[in-house]
């Protein structure tokens, strides 16, 4: 690649240049009597920065260096040019189940460059076969890129097209769906595609890495074959996340769609089920049931799919600064629904009830969860949470608040009437609420084994 494209600009240009060094080659920097040995990388466009270089070191991982007047550099051997060879014979899947793998921009399903560094989306069953090839030995894959778009960016139309996307996939005879997604609202989809997409015949297994796969530690291959082989072997027709169950590479945990949420920002095992158990466990290609799913694979089943969702609900985090005008702006800006997430039990300050009363009284339906990891919402035990009640706060048991927020959207793009939105919210539909709590239930979550 030439320096066209490259990104850089400036001094570290003029020194690239110098040196007719271009990106994929493997070059020498020496600064303040230090030296540094690797191959150029292309650098982010973003931003106006002249002054830094990205390398890729032998280890695998990318450093820059800011290069000033004095710095030295030299190439120490072209890179290799990409050959262009023909396609390669598609492998022998006959007799193996076909998974369908959805990307959505997250770089799990995405081929790296060695050559360059580059990251790209894997567009094709045969990007995916070449970058992960274990995975002829488990499926045949028909893959797509339905998106490209940073999980921190979805919006909730986005929902509704992977649904679409999943129920096409369904309809044409998939064994199993698997969708590639950035870990940041991963929960949040889940969520969503778990009301969404209701009468599953076989399972939708969303799934993501948390180090992107240029990294010796990545966890995306393990975690993408994992998923795979959930989608086509678990006797089970519902929405899972699967990711790492502990730091290391022995097992992966399928928790299910409503249940689960991100308890760590890096962490290879950041996912857990919340108020939940995992439903399955992945070891190579062993799939262990660990807990009845909500409905077995039946590829005779027919999906029903209710992909819509109100985009003007809230969800509210109460804290002791928190002012009544947080929930007037609400009600003057037209929104249809309100999640609080309160404290404890289920708890607001009280100098916030008049301003929730008169969203209640606008037809807002106003709902409470707890900002405590684990435990569920009783707003019966302390006068805080009585008075909210007696004005039309709805307790949502023990669901997590990602999950009640996607859940009252889902809940108002499909009814209008407010007291049928009421009780739905309330009712068990993807397994999102349990009516009974065990303490044993959160010691994994807590840090426990």
């Amino acid at each position: 690649m030439s320096l066209d494209n490259s990104g850089y600009s400036g001094l570290v240009l003029e020194k690239l240049s110098s040196s007719n060094i271009k990106v994929g080659d493997t070059l020498s920097i020496k600064k303040d009597d230090e030296e540094y040995v690797g191959v150029l990388m292309p650098r982010s466009q973003v931003g106006s920065d002249q002054f830094h270089v990205i390398i890729k070191l032998e280890s695998g991982y990318n450093i820059g260096i800011k290069l000033d007047q004095g710095s030295e550099v030299n190439r120490i051997k072209a890179g290799k040019k990409k050959r262009t060879t023909p396609a390669e014979k598609e492998p022998d899947v006959k007799g193996l189940p076909t998974a369908s793998i959805l990307s959505t921009g997250g770089t799990i399903a995405s081929k790296v460059d060695y050559r360059t560094g580059a990251v790209n989306p894997a567009l094709s069953a045969q990007d995916l076969y070449d970058t992960v090839p274990e995975l002829r030995n488990y499926s045949k894959v028909n893959a797509k890129v339905i998106m490209s778009v940073l999980s921190e960016n979805i919006r909730p139309s986005d929902w509704t097209k992977i649904a679409h996307s999943v129920a096409s996939e369904i309809k044409e005879g998939a064994d199993g769906v698997v969708i590639a997604h950035g870990t940041d609202t991963l929960g949040f989809t889940s969520a969503a595609l778990s009301f969404a997409l209701q009468n599953l015949p076989v399972p939708v297994v969303l799934v993501g890495s948390q180090r992107s796969s240029d990294r010796p530690s990545s966890d995306a291959a393990m975690n993408l074959i994992g998923a795979i082989t959930l989608a086509t072997k678990a006797d089970a027709a519902e929405v899972f996340i699967l990711m790492h169950a502990e730091t290391g590479d022995s097992y992966l945990h399928a928790h299910r769609g409503t249940r689960a949420r991100k308890l760590h920002s890096s962490r290879r095992d950041a996912f857990q089920s919340v108020n939940d158990y995992p439903i399955f466990s992945v070891t190579g290609e062993e799939v262990k049931e660990l807990r009845v799913p909500l409905l077995r694979r039946n590829k005779e089943r027919k999906l029903t799919l209710k992909p819509k969702f109100e985009e003007k609900v809230a969800l509210v985090k109460t804290n002791p600064g928190i002012e009544a005008l947080t929930i007037d702006h609400l009600v003057e800006t037209g929104y249809r629904g309100i999640v609080i997430e309160g404290t404890g039990l289920g708890h607001a300050p009280d100098r916030l009830q008049p301003s929730i009363k008169k969203a209640i009284d606008a037809g807002i339906v106003v709902a409470m969860t707890t900002q405590c990891l684990f435990g569920r919402v009783d707003m019966n035990v302390y006068r805080s949470g009585v008075e909210l009640l007696d004005i039309g706060v709805i307790p949502c048991e023990d669901m997590i608040p990602e999950t009640a927020l996607v859940k009252l959207m889902w809940v108002l793009a499909n009814t209008k009437d407010q007291e049928t939105a009421k009780e739905l919210l309330t009712k068990p539909l993807a397994g999102e609420i349990d009516m009974r709590s065990e303490e044993s239930e959160y010691v994994k979550g807590l840090g426990g084994d």
